[in-house]
């Protein structure tokens, strides 16, 4: 009995003795609660908003005012004509906006009503359906407080009923959101993840030694390595972009050759930043852990593959703008669904530019000193 408990004393201080066994027990565990806990939002979060407002009078300016008080949301834009509103929703700077019929207020104290809407993006429902709820609240609780505070007048609002318009995605149809996003986190599986795993494999059997006493130069080695993945992620869009129009039915209606550029754009970020990875680990253990808790946890949670970002807390928000995916989503979304064209998301096509160019450079750079 003695020997037993010796032998399970001395598990233990093995177990405690290995960094990388106590990050997993622990550390990943924690990563994972923290993640989860704050990036799982059901409440709106200063959602980005836009207001056209066709009759700046009294009332419409005490509605935008009791809007922008709540706390749920955010004014990005002041609209003039409604042909801005395609190109705000395009360009993914609001995700509703609140439109006032001209004389909304002298048609609303005279007549008791008057015409609002409230148009959302639906390219993702959940969202959609949140400020279309959250909107709609806000607007029925001006008019309640009207009344109340009116009782003796003559004035009674009682037709203040938000009409509710749903773009790009009406039927509220939930693959529309999860089918563009399982492209990016397939593309970040097979080519970072993979990627990452296979050299550290060849760095830890030691077959990378045989490479290096091989006519080929560390450059040669790097781009013989993911040359293989970017072919494959470049058959897995293609498989997964049919499927998703065959089987889900999902509307494509932009540019497929600006679609096929940008993934192939993502399909190089991706590899670099496995290539990133594997310059400083020496195990295939130590990689997929980082990969892990770097990647696939960070595509699922803070790229809004699957809880708008908005929603969450402004540290996650400012972490997840390091997140490829992130960017790479607004893409595939915007084209997919929207129609959106190189002049409306050149920006989140430049971040990912200088993502993939830093990586790569860095990740070339650290690998080839460590092959040297």
């Amino acid at each position: 009995m003695k020997a037993f408990w010796g032998f399970v004393v001395k598990e233990f201080y093995h177990i405690f003795r290995d960094r990388r066994t106590l990050l997993i027990l622990f550390g990943m565990p924690l990563v994972q609660l923290l993640l989860f806990g704050y990036a799982i939002r059901n409440e709106l979060n200063k959602a980005d908003i836009a207001i056209f407002d066709q009759s700046r009078d009294e009332v419409t300016r005490e509605i935008s005012d009791k809007l922008l008080a709540s706390g749920h949301f955010q004014l990005t834009a002041l609209l003039e004509h409604e042909s801005e509103m395609e190109r705000i929703f395009q360009r993914g700077t609001a995700r509703g906006v609140v439109v006032f019929e001209p004389e909304f207020g002298r048609k609303l104290l005279h007549d008791g009503q008057s015409a609002v809407q409230v148009i959302t993006d639906a390219s993702d429902p959940n969202m959609a359906k949140m400020l279309e709820v959250y909107l709609s609240n806000v607007i029925r609780d001006y008019q309640r407080e009207f009344n109340e505070t009116n009782r003796s007048g003559d004035v009674r609002i009682s037709g203040l009923v938000p009409q509710t318009r749903m773009l790009f995605n009406p039927e509220l149809r939930s693959a529309n959101l999860f089918v563009p996003g399982l492209i990016a986190f397939i593309l970040m599986l097979v080519s970072a993840f993979l990627t990452s795993i296979t050299i550290a494999r060849e760095k830890e059997m030691g077959t990378m030694e045989v490479l290096l006493v091989s006519p080929l130069n560390p450059m040669q080695i790097i781009i013989g390595k993911v040359l293989p993945y970017l072919a494959l992620s470049v058959i897995n869009v293609v498989m997964v972009l049919a499927v998703a129009l065959a089987v889900f039915q999902i509307p494509f209606r932009g540019s497929i050759l600006l679609f096929s550029l940008l993934c192939v754009l993502f399909i190089m970020t991706a590899l670099a930043l496995g290539v990133r990875i594997s310059g400083f680990v020496r195990d295939q253990q130590t990689a997929m852990m980082m990969s892990l808790a770097g990647l696939l946890l960070p595509t699922i949670l803070l790229s809004g593959f699957i809880f708008p970002v908005a929603n969450m807390p402004e540290i996650l928000q400012w972490i997840s703008h390091i997140v490829p995916a992130k960017w790479f989503l607004i893409i595939i979304r915007g084209i997919m669904l929207k129609g959106a064209g190189l002049e409306h998301l050149w920006m989140e096509t430049l971040i990912l530019f200088g993502m993939m160019f830093l990586l790569l450079v860095s990740g070339i750079k650290t690998f080839k000193v460590r092959l040297e």
